[in-house]
């Protein structure tokens, strides 16, 4: 078939379906912007700043683990939102899963910084418990899923919702 040409809608997703993987795409990629950055060491803004994050990173979530759990969490519940079922959630947290391990392989190159088994079992566990409770869990779902009111200048509210 020389001749024959296919339409250029054929195979080309709508925008709405690209839509629904902006977020997963921007959480992945600040995760990989925060992983690139060397630890944090001399040349602070100001005396005790290195205290001040220990503290507050350290001190009141007493492990990095749970960072790592809940930004994979996060992840991993934007990343099975497009399909919303089982097999969808398996693929997501798969996904997920490789990504985290990939992201701890890079952290391998970046100054001040190791590669760790542990996070990389915290990424895919908050994956794991994210897709869970989303897949199964339809008032989790339903909160994540709610229009959102936002007011305007004029004391007006408009819906904004997510597909």
């Amino acid at each position: 078939m020389a001749g024959a040409r296919l339409s250029p809608a054929v195979d080309r997703p709508s925008p709405a379906r690209l839509a629904v993987w902006f977020w997963p795409v921007a959480v992945a990629g600040m995760i990989f912007l925060a992983s690139h950055r060397p630890k944090l060491g001399g040349g602070s803004w100001f005396r005790h700043s290195d205290k001040v994050v220990h503290f507050s990173a350290y001190g009141l979530l007493h492990s990095d683990k749970v960072v790592h759990f809940s930004a994979y969490g996060l992840l991993g519940t934007l990343a099975c939102r497009p399909a919303r079922t089982w097999r969808g959630a398996a693929v997501a947290v798969l996904a997920t899963s490789a990504f985290g391990a990939s992201d701890e392989w890079h952290q391998s190159f970046v100054r001040g910084r190791t590669a760790e088994v542990a996070d990389w079992v915290a990424d895919t566990a908050g994956a794991s418990c994210a897709a869970m409770l989303y897949v199964r869990w339809s008032w989790y779902r339903r909160q994540l899923e709610r229009v959102l009111w936002w007011p305007t200048r004029h004391g007006r509210t408009i819906a904004r919702a997510e597909t």
